[in-house]
């Protein structure tokens, strides 16, 4: 282990070049012992650029780190460890099958030289949980802990190494509000004892909560550092998008129409072979949003595909418009009127090495007006359509014949939100519609729903953002293992409530605690 401590870590003049970008540019960034210093940007603003060189995953093109004033080389993130920096990523580096002290042990030298001496290190771990409050056992293997705790044995594996300076990106991104709190309870105890932390996020009410100062990225350069203090949500975001961004939407009171989508008993197998779905039932009217809230892995893939008819049914009936549509095709359930904007963009969304044009016809382009006599493709109302649909949506491409593969998320996004809107659906399934887009992206396709409610559209918003699905909702169902486990009104929501569902406890007992 290493006990290095960091009073004050420096980046000065960061630059990082990939083939035709200029990812990082000039870049200042600083972090002190006993701070949480947050790094905030947009997709492409360079934050994980300019950490991945900090943790010896790149290497600057110019620029020096300074560590309590004396300039070091970090060639790799051996090297990194070595100088007391850790980084917990966005997605867990665990061996499921191994005990928590086996991961922990993992790469690391031995007392016992060849031989792997796991009681010190269960010693060592169950020392670190107790000084931190990290509450692990480390006898257990890793597929038995929950999400929140997985992330726990990230930062012991950290601390272990000696981990001086932790960089945490996205850490919040799977967990429930309650795993969010334990969280930063332990940042927080963390920072109490000297550790300077890096904290990495686009949820601006977590920045402002936990963090010291704040650094906002722009196209690749560095647009301020402030206080947290005088921060807020408005400010943040401006100074990430360059301009104004609406974070909080006018919605006009909810009158629900027909019933247009019904869910009876509806049960489906996951990807594993498990029963995924498990005997769901819900409604949706013309008019109304409705969320669907849910830790990742409960479910909400299984139930968008169902409906969507790209999963079979084991058990149980869907209705579109008062059409029995169980076990029929995507095309089928296309032509009663449902658009889908799936969570996997890259895969069930677009073909990305199609053009824009031909993804943006895609579904359709063997019906009126895209075809002559059913047969020949009619290039010119294609043509024109599409370049109706780019300007309409926004969509930044340099034209209609441009591979999608080129495109950015958030225009990739625009591009499925256009080809599924302009089919003017009575139901709109929205699988994760934000994830992996910048705020100005999100702001658009949230403008974009609220307007397809307006228009007496059923949406079934899928999300792992419970902001996202608190500012559109005008109902809340929460998803726990295959189920629906409760269903709260979408103004009068109370986040710990939702959290404790979203974990698995029952709505009556969650309303009696």
């Amino acid at each position: 282990m290493n006990d290095k401590r960091i009073q004050h870590l420096q980046m000065q003049g960061i630059v990082k070049r990939f083939p035709g970008v200029l990812a990082v540019n000039q870049v200042d960034f600083d972090v002190r012992a006993g701070e949480i210093h947050a790094l905030l940007g947009e997709n492409g603003a360079g934050k994980s650029t300019l950490m991945k060189m900090l943790y010896g995953l790149y290497h600057p093109d110019e620029g020096r780190i300074l560590i309590d004033d004396a300039e070091v080389k970090i060639r790799s993130p051996h090297d990194a460890i070595q100088q007391g920096i850790g980084m917990i990523h966005q997605h867990f580096m665990l061996v499921p099958s191994l005990t928590v002290a086996e991961n922990i042990a993992l790469g690391m030298k031995s007392s016992r030289g060849m031989m792997l001496d796991l009681r010190l290190v269960s010693e060592r771990v169950r020392q670190l949980s107790e000084q931190y409050n990290l509450k692990v056992n480390p006898d257990v293997p890793i597929w038995q802990l929950a999400v929140g705790e997985q992330q726990r044995v990230e930062i012991l594996r950290a601390l272990y190494k000696g981990a001086a300076l932790l960089i945490l990106d996205e850490p919040t991104a799977v967990l429930t509000p309650q795993e969010v709190d334990d969280l930063f309870r332990i940042l927080r105890k963390m920072t109490e004892e000297g550790h300077a932390l890096i904290f990495i996020s686009h949820k601006l009410h977590e920045v402002l909560a936990i963090s010291s100062r704040v650094t906002v990225l722009r196209d690749g350069q560095r647009v301020d550092t402030i206080p947290t203090e005088q921060a807020t949500k408005l400010k943040l975001a401006q100074m990430m998008v360059g301009r104004p961004v609406v974070l909080e939407y006018e919605r006009p009171t909810c009158r629900p129409e027909s019933e247009k989508l019904k869910l009876t008993g509806v049960s489906a197998m996951n990807d594993r072979g498990d029963l995924g779905l498990k005997d769901v039932s819900l409604t949706v009217h013309g008019g109304e949003i409705v969320g669907v809230a849910g830790v990742s892995g409960n479910g909400q893939r299984e139930l968008a595909q169902v409906i969507a008819g790209l999963r079979p049914v084991t058990g149980g009936v869907i209705h579109i418009g008062g059409v029995n549509v169980t076990g029929r095709p995507p095309a089928a359930m296309n032509v009663l009127g449902l658009s889908y904007i799936p969570e996997e963009r890259m895969i069930d969304g677009v073909i990305k090495e199609f053009t824009v044009s031909e993804n943006l016809v895609l579904q359709d382009h063997g019906r009126s007006p895209y075809t002559r006599a059913g047969v020949f493709l009619n290039f010119r109302v294609i043509a024109k359509t599409c370049k109706e649909a780019i300007r309409a949506y926004e969509i930044k491409t340099p034209g209609i014949d441009t591979p999608v593969k080129s495109l950015s998320g958030g225009n990739i996004q625009k591009l499925i939100l256009a080809r599924e809107l302009s089919r003017r659906p009575k139901v709109l399934i929205a699988a994760q519609p934000t994830r992996g887009v910048d705020i100005g992206a999100t702001e658009y396709i949230h403008r974009r729903l609220l307007e397809e409610r307006s228009k007496g559209t059923a949406i079934l918003l899928i999300s792992e953002d419970l902001d996202e699905i608190m500012a559109l909702s005008d109902r809340i169902l929460v998803m726990y293992e295959g189920r629906i486990v409760g269903e709260v009104p979408g103004g009068k929501v109370d986040v710990r409530s939702l959290g404790a569902m979203m974990a698995g406890a029952a709505l009556d007992a969650v309303e009696t605690a």
